[in-house]
């Protein structure tokens, strides 16, 4: 090899500062040409080699987003919270496929037996157990992260609620389409679901996110054996008219109570979220 590149472009090109074609052509001969890329290792600063290799480091590094966050980003999603969105962890996949899991097997059942109380006294907890499992740190493993997150912890609560229940109505709603003989009465846990999850998120600001969820839950699991046992072979008072009703007025006032409380879950994120206790 007779042709070498010549020093003032090798300085150039160190320095980025090359332009085509003769960067291309110092590209090519590089390659090759283990003469001149000593040459180029004497006339590079050690900073600007320290700064590239840092750059190289911290691409290499840097998590690549999931199909999920890129179509987050693509709707224009701040990159902060389209992480910690697909961080939520009722959003990965084994706890989706546990969820259809679950849901196949309870409109199975009630197919067979034909008792559709199976899936409407299920249906409303997983929204809620879904929500309960996206926010604090004994339930989320994210939650350091979200802690340090420039996001209010209400706006944080309510981003994760958002996504949490949305999905978890769509999977009731899967299911419910699989129940067409029993017409408008399948849609019954819809408004229980909200009533649930907005009364579980109002008394986590006081509770904690654990302890909450599952008090309400509880609470509904023994509203409906003594609603079933007074029933008498008739719809349990949840899924009737009057009980429908009674869960929107309780899905309202719960979620007035959730945004007048909604300060407690900033502090929260330090201090009751984090095992301490609120002022």
């Amino acid at each position: 090899m007779t042709w070498h590149v010549a020093e003032e472009d090798l300085r150039a090109y160190a320095r980025g500062e090359l332009a085509p074609p003769s960067l291309w052509s110092a590209d090519t001969h590089l390659t090759a040409c283990a003469q001149c890329r000593a040459r180029l290792a004497g006339v590079t600063e050690p900073a600007v080699l320290d700064a590239g290799w840092e750059r190289l480091d911290a691409e290499l590094d840097a998590p690549r987003p999931g199909p999920f966050e890129r179509v987050l980003l693509r709707l224009g999603v701040a990159d902060h919270t389209a992480r910690l969105l697909t961080a939520t962890p009722i959003l990965r996949r084994s706890w989706l496929l546990a969820v259809l899991s679950l849901l196949v097997m309870t409109v199975l059942v009630v197919r067979v037996a034909d008792t559709p109380g199976l899936f409407l006294a299920l249906a409303p907890l997983l929204p809620l157990a879904g929500v309960a499992l996206s926010f604090g740190p004994s339930l989320d493993p994210t939650f350091e992260m979200a802690v340090v997150a420039p996001l209010h912890g209400f706006r944080l609560l309510m981003i994760r609620t958002v996504a949490v229940l949305t999905t978890g109505l769509v999977c009731n709603g899967l299911a419910t389409l699989a129940l067409p003989g029993y017409g408008l009465s399948a849609l019954a846990w819809l408004l229980p679901a909200l009533a649930l999850t907005a009364t579980g998120l109002a008394l986590s600001a006081r509770l904690g996110p654990a302890l909450a969820p599952a008090l309400v839950g509880g609470g509904w699991l023994t509203l409906l054996l003594v609603a079933t046992a007074q029933a008498d072979g008739h719809t349990p008072v949840p899924f009737t008219a009057a009980g429908q009703s009674t869960a929107a007025g309780l899905a309202a006032l719960a979620t007035v109570l959730l945004v007048h409380s909604r300060d407690r879950f900033d502090t929260g994120r330090a201090g009751h979220f984090a095992g301490g206790d609120l002022p």
